[in-house]
């Protein structure tokens, strides 16, 4: 099967899956609840929702009168450092706490400015409205397309996404809200446009203070987001790091039983009707079961990706009826006047910013990495160990599917030249995948250890995969896999970028399905009669090194592992220019990195050709605290790699 297509079926297949038949409103609460506890955890904001809540700091630097309302400038830092910018809209005259609606832009380069109207109409009708500027395009610019643009897909190693970082603003956007005397904390409200769509979706998901939503242009599905490539459009914003596979109504229905209205114009291009539909038919089935179908609702609308006077009062008409509390229908309603304030009223630094900010840098904080372990006895050793195979198994590379022992396979030939032969084998490390693996060595009775090579899709032909082996002496056996992507299931490089975007969207990567093949295909070698399964040898290039790694952390009965030009850590980002195949696996810096993982296969042989990867050091005081009988080689070179491995240093 062709990649493209196999990621596909598994993002129809999530898609396709039914949300849990709930007898009671408990039942589902319990679930609901259970499942948001995931999502913060997902997001990453976990840690921050535990921790008391930094102090705002909220600072106002001017204001705008207006008829009917008052306008602050202001700026509030949602975590230290983290400015955020906005203005707050406060209807005059209020005699009591008032209803108010956070409104979060979306990807237009003027921000609170161009999205004002909105804000403007709110506070005409009695809503303090606060708009929050995005830390990608507000007034001090942070990078929202990292994996869409910059190849920034250590971002799904370290489980970042900045709709993390914008739901967390919002959040402390709500938090803010709560401690004004004209706002009533217990009628809140959420919309935005495009990205503000998507992630009015994910504050309503992760908070329970919202009490209606309105999502324009920013409601879609899994399966037309990969199946109709409206994904490669999307910015990261739009996802949230998704490690279990969740489908779009699986998430949507966090937000369940509240009052949800979805704005959908029936000619958008990177949120399809259809995928609307789909989604907004699972949810009204929920919204059904739970007696609250009169809180969900679809304003479908001829028009591209934009708002219409249709839309707008539909969504004004929302909030009145759920916040407000009045009965009032979008006929009835006026739109947006178009009276608007310039730019230059409504800036909050007026082009200074505050020093030091950290907008700038919030993809290498926001999700911390543990400290190196200390490693120093093989209790310290086994503890670290199994907390961390159990997580690889359950978080990190919970999609490898279980396997039997000595898993079946099919023999597709055998040859002999000379005194060896070859066995060439195909097996299926899960359905729809139909993968190959060869076996040579000599033509004798006994047993002999084995080699094993992991092929890469620069490998041309058969026998290039096996160039890090080929000073392996000729009484060891060497065996080749061929994991996904390479060999007959190979795919061109153009597609790697959708690839791992879409593997990551569905909660998979490149590499996590090759160290499921190779598992796999180790697994079929090790029980072929000729091989001593106790002298095996896993050797890996480049990516199939971190693939190397990986599998002997996880196999227990690797002897050596031969990792040349392994990627110095998880954390760095791609050349956009040309785009490989990746290291990424989701999570995997919340952790661990390559010194960790390193260290904890001890007592195996650890043999490294040429660079060393950061805090190589760190691995080296493990092993030389631990002792024999584990090692760690360093070669600077191919060459003197090849001159130990003839003379038996690395085999002997």
């Amino acid at each position: 099967m062709h990649i493209v297509d196999y990621l596909n079926k598994q993002a129809r297949a999530a898609s396709a899956r039914s949300l849990p038949d709930f007898d009671t409103t408990e039942s589902f609460e319990i679930w609901r609840k259970s499942r948001q506890m995931k999502f913060h955890q997902m997001l990453g904001i976990d840690t921050y929702l535990a921790q008391q809540r930094t102090p705002l700091q909220k600072t106002i630097t001017g204001s705008v009168d207006c008829d009917t309302h008052r306008i602050s400038k202001l700026h509030f830092q949602s975590l230290p450092g983290l400015y955020v910018t906005a203005n707050l809209y406060v209807p005059s005259g209020l005699k009591e706490p008032a209803p108010a609606v956070l409104y979060l832009c979306g990807h237009h380069g003027k921000q609170k400015v161009h999205y004002q109207d909105h804000a403007r109409r709110f506070a005409q009708e009695g809503f303090v409205t606060l708009v929050l500027d995005t830390i990608q395009l507000g007034e001090i610019r942070g990078v929202h397309h990292g994996t869409y643009a910059q190849g920034r897909f250590d971002w799904v190693s370290s489980g970042y996404t900045p709709a993390a970082v914008e739901v967390w603003n919002a959040i402390r956007g709500l938090d803010l809200l709560c401690d004004l005397d004209e706002v009533d904390p217990n009628r809140l409200g959420v919309t935005g446009h495009s990205g503000g769509g998507s992630i009015s979706w994910w504050l309503t998901c992760a908070d329970d203070r919202i009490k209606a939503m309105a999502s324009s242009s920013g409601t879609g599905d899994l399966a037309s987001h990969l199946g109709d490539r409206t994904l490669d459009y999307h910015c990261d914003c739009n996802f949230p790091n998704n490690p279990d596979g969740w489908s779009s109504a699986e998430s949507y229905a966090l937000a369940a039983p509240r009052p949800v209205l979805v704005v959908a114009p029936d000619r958008d291009r990177v949120f399809r009707i259809d995928s609307v539909q789909h989604v907004y038919d699972r949810l009204k089935a929920l919204y059904w079961k739970l007696g609250h179908e009169n809180k969900l609702d679809l304003c479908a609308f001829r028009a591209q990706h934009m708002y219409t006077p249709e839309s707008r009062k539909r969504i004004l008409s929302w909030f009145l009826t759920h916040l407000a509390h009045k009965d009032i229908t979008p006929e009835s309603v006026e739109d947006v006047d178009g009276v608007r304030v310039e730019e230059d009223q409504l800036l909050v630094y007026s082009g200074k910013p505050p020093e030091p900010s950290r907008v700038t840098t919030v993809q290498e904080w926001f999700i911390p990495s543990p400290p190196l372990p200390d490693i120093r006895t093989e209790s310290q050793l086994e503890t670290v160990k199994t907390n961390l195979l159990d997580t690889l198994r359950t978080q990190i590379l919970n999609t490898i599917p279980a396997k039997p022992r000595a898993p079946s396979y099919s023999i597709e030939q055998e040859y002999w030249a000379g005194p060896s032969f070859a066995r060439k084998f195909s097996f299926s490390p899960e359905a729809d995948w139909r993968l190959e693996g060869e076996l040579r060595g000599l033509l004798d009775t006994s047993k002999h250890p084995l080699a094993v090579c992991i092929r890469q899709s620069c490998h041309r032909k058969e026998e290039d995969a096996y160039d890090v082996l080929n000073g392996v002496k000729d009484d060891w056996l060497r065996g080749r896999i061929d994991v996904r992507g390479t060999g007959d299931s190979t795919w061109g490089v153009e597609l790697n970028w959708h690839i791992r975007r879409a593997a990551a969207l569905i909660g998979r990567t490149i590499t996590e399905m090759r160290i499921g093949d190779t598992l796999c295909g180790l697994d079929i070698l090790r029980h072929m009669p000729e091989v001593d399964s106790q002298r095996i040898i896993l050797a890996g290039r480049g990516e199939a090194a971190v693939v190397s790694l990986l599998v002997a952390l996880l196999d227990g009965g690797i002897d050596t592992v031969v990792l040349e030009d392994i990627p110095s850590t998880f954390a760095s980002p791609d050349d956009p220019a040309s785009l490989g195949e990746g290291i990424e696996l989701k999570n995997m810096t919340r952790h661990a990195d390559i010194p960790q993982l390193a260290a904890l296969l001890w007592p195996a042989k650890i043999v490294v050709i040429g660079n060393k990867w950061d805090r190589f050091e760190w691995t080296e005081k493990v092993y030389d605290s631990l002792g024999k009988p584990g090692q760690l080689l360093h070669f600077g070179s191919r060459e003197a790699y090849m001159d130990a491995l003839t003379n038996g240093t690395i085999t002997g």
